[in-house]
Order: C-alpha cells, then sequence, then structure tokens
C-alpha cells in the first residue's frame, strides 16, 4: 500500500510517500480502506518530535481516518467488510478506572491513532474493531474526517466542561482553526452569544459567516480584554475556549466575568502563561483542561452532524502524496477551518 511515512524525526523533509507492507491483523482488529484522513497541528508534533511527543519509528500519522472496512481480524463478529466507518480518534481499555467512570478519553491504556500507533495517511489501518463508529450514509468520508478533533473537541470543552448555558458569552480564541471554527457552531448549539478572535480580518468576516456575534483581531488589539468590554457593555464573557496558549492566556484570563470558566484543549503558541492568582480567587474564577472526547460523545456529535445542527468547515483537501503541503499549509495559518488529505 501507498504511505506518508518517516523513519525520523524532523522538518517537512523527513516525510516520504511510498509502498509500504499492508498491515497485519491480531485478534479484533480490522483493516480499513481509507477514503480520508483530517490534518492536526497533533501530526505535525509528532513527525517533529516536539512538544514532549515521541511517536515509534518508523510511523504513519493521522489520527482521524474514515473509510471502509476492508478485512476482519480473528474473532471480529459483530463488523461488515464494506461498511463504512469513522476511526475515534484513540483506542482504550475498556476495564481501567477511567473508562469504568464514563472517561474513557483519559483511559491509562490510551493510545491515540497516528501517534501511539500507525494512523491514516495511507491507503489502509489497522484498529482494533471497538474503535470503529459507524458513519451515516448522509454524512461524506471528508465531512468525517473533519469532525473528531474539530467538533468533538470543541463538543467536550463546551457542552461537558465548561457547561455552556442559553444566553451566556463565550469567547473564541482563533477562530480560523479546525477547532475554532467548529466551537462557533457548538456554542450557538447551545444558545451561546459568541465573540471570535483571529489575526486574519478574512478570517473573522468567515467567523461572521457561521455564527459569530461579534469579532476581535488580536493583531491589532493584543489586549483584547478590553474590547470584549465593550462588546459586552462591560459584562465580560461567562467562558473562554482557550487553545492558543501563551501568547493569548494573560488576555483571555482578564476576559472572565466574575464566576468565569476558561476552558483549553492545548497551547500552540507556548505552554507557560501569565495568570493574577489574585483575580482568579478574588473573582473565583475557574480555570480547566480538557482533553479530546469520550467515545460517547463522538456518537453524540455525529447525530447533530447528522440532525444538521452541524456542518464541517473544510478548508481544502490534499491527495495523499502532498501530506508535506498540507501540512505546510497549517504551519503557515493559511486555513479556515479543516484540512483533510485523500489516498489517490
Amino acid at each position: 500500500m501507498k504511505a506518508a511515512i518517516y523513519y525520523r524525526r524532523g522538518d517537512l523533509e523527513v516525510i516520504e510517500y511510498k509502498n509500504v507492507p499492508e498491515p497485519e491483523l491480531k485478534a479484533g482488529e480490522v483493516l480499513v480502506r481509507v477514503r480520508a484522513c483530517g490534518v492536526n497541528h497533533l501530526d505535525i508534533y509528532t513527525r517533529e518530535g516536539s512538544h514532549g511527543v515521541k511517536a515509534p519509528l518508523p510511523h504513519i500519522g493521522g489520527l482521524e481516518p474514515s473509510g471502509e472496512i476492508a478485512a476482519l481480524g480473528p474473532g471480529v463478529y459483530d463488523r461488515n467488510i464494506g461498511e463504512r466507518v469513522l476511526i475515534g480518534a484513540f483506542t482504550s481499555d475498556g476495564s481501567c478506572e477511567y473508562c469504568l467512570a464514563g472517561h474513557d478519553n483519559l483511559c491509562a491504556n490510551r493510545k491515540i491513532v497516528g501517534v501511539q500507533v500507525d494512523g491514516g495517511f495511507a491507503e489502509y489501518v489497522k484498529v482494533p474493531a471497538s474503535a470503529c463508529i459507524r458513519l451515516p450514509d448522509t454524512v461524506s468520508f471528508v465531512e468525517a474526517s473533519a469532525i473528531p478533533a474539530a467538533f468533538g473537541t470543541a463538543w467536550h470543552m463546551l457542552n461537558f466542561r465548561a457547561q455552556v448555558k442559553p444566553g451566556e458569552w463565550v469567547l473564541v480564541l482563533a477562530v480560523g482553526s479546525g477547532v475554532g471554527s467548529a466551537a462557533v457552531q457548538v456554542a450557538k448549539v447551545l444558545g451561546a452569544k459568541v465573540i471570535a478572535t483571529s489575526s486574519s480580518d478574512d478570517k473573522l468576516e468567515m467567523a461572521t459567516h457561521w455564527g459569530a456575534d461579534a469579532v476581535i483581531n488580536y493583531s491589532k488589539q493584543p489586549n483584547f480584554q478590553h474590547e470584549v468590554r465593550r462588546i459586552t457593555n462591560g459584562r465580560m464573557v461567562d467562558v473562554v475556549f482557550e487553545h492558543v496558549g501563551q501568547m493569548t492566556w494573560k488576555a483571555s484570563v482578564a476576559s472572565l466575568r466574575p464566576t468565569g470558566r476558561l476552558v483549553t484543549c492545548g497551547g500552540s503558541s507556548g505552554r507557560w502563561g501569565e495568570t493574577d492568582i489574585w483575580g482568579v480567587f478574588w473573582q473565583q474564577l475557574t480555570l480547566m483542561g480538557s482533553n479530546g472526547c469520550t467515545h460517547r460523545e463522538f456518537y453524540q456529535v455525529l447525530q447533530l452532524y447528522a440532525q444538521g445542527k452541524f456542518k464541517a468547515v473544510i478548508d481544502r483537501t490534499f491527495p495523499l502524496s502532498e501530506l508535506g503541503h498540507a501540512q505546510k499549509h497549517l504551519i503557515e495559518r493559511k486555513q479556515f477551518g479543516k484540512v483533510v488529505v485523500v489516498p489517490e
């Protein structure tokens, strides 16, 4: 099969598009013919070996594959050849204390597809049958591969962690990203009013199209909490949706009203954020982390998507052979929404 593989960590040049052996199935596994796979910053960190991510080598990345089941391993009886599936971005053991409590996204033995094990930047990928989610016929493969890391993450952050209520104000950082553009839609479905931020006026115009009630260009207003105050008539926001990190952290915390909640799933600009601790306790603020989403939430998101509540924001697709160009597109922050690769 063809795959985008690398044998050492490094820059884009380490990616090789070449023939490699098809995966051999073990008990409980299925082979999926990949029809599409989302591209994420985690794929970039994995290739670079940066941000503390160390994948086994040689390695095939890609944590959002979708496609059709092509073969069944020993002991798999509840799946069918040709079945359309989306692969959940991780595998879990189903038996640790976190899984038993319904938090399989925190499984003690979790393995992220495309990080700890080979992923979907290939014509075929093998995964445990339990990691496959049946895909509604109304959802295309490209759409499906734009859902997990964007809508799944945003749904977990805003619905489960921050518990956004109707009428609340939500500030979404870096709206041009896949998760940022999804967060606008999730917040609106939950009944919130949304302020979107970006360093690009073009992306802010797109954010308005997708439902943002107000926008802020933080390249022009780095202390954007003052603009938040103006937009909300001094009230400030109930929830900040963070994933930029160090560059925006101080202003993000300062944008919260008393009893406000900040929820974060990343730190692309750096992992250390300056925080006024007195402000946190004086205003009873809540700062919380969020890690992916559970498999149950994947099903919820897919159901909402099939009902037309969400719509995938696809920036563009690249052929798998041009994975390097797709990752470069992400690195240069040219996208609005998701970038997806498609095997030729």
